[in-house]
């Protein structure tokens, strides 16, 4: 999973600024992001304070990290699984 560069706190501030009035095409001239990159960010954060999008965005590593493990130790029994019944 590909890391954003702007953090909890700058991504909270860019949903303000819309919030408090500012138009979207200046806010994506401002920032450098794509007009789907910040409807993304509204449908999926909007509302929340920058401590509640740290909590997320630690929760979405763990997941990714979790299911990268999940994955891992899949291929290896499936490996196992083959090795076994060959040399039976």
């Amino acid at each position: 999973m590909k890391s954003s560069k702007f953090s909890p706190t700058q991504i909270s501030k860019i949903l303000q600024e819309f919030e408090s009035g500012k138009d979207i095409n200046t806010i994506v001239r401002e920032h450098g992001v794509s007009k789907a990159t910040f409807y993304k960010w509204r449908q999926r954060y909007g509302g929340m304070e920058a401590s509640e999008l740290k909590k997320i965005k630690g929760l979405e590593e763990e997941n990714a990290k979790l299911k990268r493990m999940y994955a891992d130790l899949a291929l290896e029994l499936d490996m196992a699984k083959y090795i076994i019944e060959k040399k039976l």
